[in-house]
């Protein structure tokens, strides 16, 4: 049986009183925190990409050694993480 936590009426105003990013950002740290692996499923997605975007994406991952798609998952990464 899992413990029961209890909040105080203070500490349930200022959660209501965060922002969706405050939120984020929270819960981001308590799992680096804690330990707490996040699924590594990954989800198939399908999407329209100009070809000629497409075609000089994947030359350039070319020259840098990566798998293409592999990249896009880093820029994906790297633009969620960065966003402020």
């Amino acid at each position: 049986m899992k413990p029961v936590q209890y909040f105080n009426d203070e500490y349930l105003e200022q959660c209501r009183a965060m922002t969706p990013d405050e939120i984020i950002q929270y819960l981001d740290d308590f799992r680096q925190l804690h330990g707490v692996r996040v699924s590594s499923r990954s989800k198939l997605i399908s999407m329209k990409v100009p070809e000629r975007l497409l075609n000089v994406f994947r030359a350039q991952a070319v020259r840098e050694g990566v798998p293409y798609q592999i990249k896009i998952k880093a820029l994906i990464k790297e633009w969620v993480l960065g966003a402020d």
